[in-house]
């Protein structure tokens, strides 16, 4: 018959499987207390590392709904419950198993899949979503000026009484950009209407 103690042990491991974005199963044997503690502050505080009772941890994953491989869960075990960024989180593990190899990385679940050992480190050979956001932003932000430039040049253009010819409008832009020009259009549709709606009303006055 479960104890209260066993039943709350479970019930938290529970929640932990039901609201963590990743989960890594390890083996710590031999780690010192030290190293554990140096292992929790590499993986920050959005995510937790805990030492489980493999039959309390099967049974959690059950009613949790995740099926885990009763393999992963073989000797003393611990789970890093990922509740931030899962590549940052597997870059710590890594990096951590790399100058202590008596931490075991066994497996785990992403996404709601099993994955191997290997698959975790790929995943830790991915950049972060913070660097992925970073260069998006400037990718970005590259193309809106460069939008703005063309749009720019079409209205000076225009303002001279000169049609401009699409032909050399598109010659302001490479190749690649070009194939992108719906695009553009729309964000500098978006973040800048007044340079559109400027070559727009340019446009209209030179037709009239």
């Amino acid at each position: 018959m479960a104890t209260p103690e066993k039943t709350a042990a479970v019930a938290e491991i529970v929640e932990d499987f039901r609201t963590a974005n990743a989960t890594v199963l390890t083996e710590y044997r031999g780690l010192s207390v030290g190293l554990m503690k140096q292992l929790r502050r590499s993986l920050g505080t959005k995510n937790k590392y805990s030492v489980v009772k493999n039959t309390l941890t099967k049974l959690a994953a059950k009613e949790a709904g995740v099926d885990l491989d009763p393999a992963l869960l073989a000797g003393p075990s611990a789970v890093a419950f990922i509740k931030g960024d899962p590549i940052d989180a597997a870059k710590a593990l890594r990096d951590f198993s790399k100058e202590n190899p008596l931490l075991v990385i066994k497996g785990g679940i992403f996404e709601g899949k099993a994955v191997t050992t290997a698959e975790i480190m790929q995943l830790a050979n991915l950049e972060s979503r913070e660097v992925l956001l970073a260069k998006i932003a400037g990718a970005m932000k590259g193309s809106i000026a460069k939008a703005a430039r063309v749009f720019d040049a079409l209205r000076i253009k225009m303002e001279a009484g000169a049609p401009a010819p699409v032909a050399e409008v598109k010659a302001e832009a490479p190749v690649a950009e070009v194939a992108t020009e719906a695009k553009i259009e729309e964000v500098v549709a978006e973040t800048a209407p007044e340079v559109v709606a400027e070559a727009a009303n340019a446009a209209e006055s030179t037709e009239n």
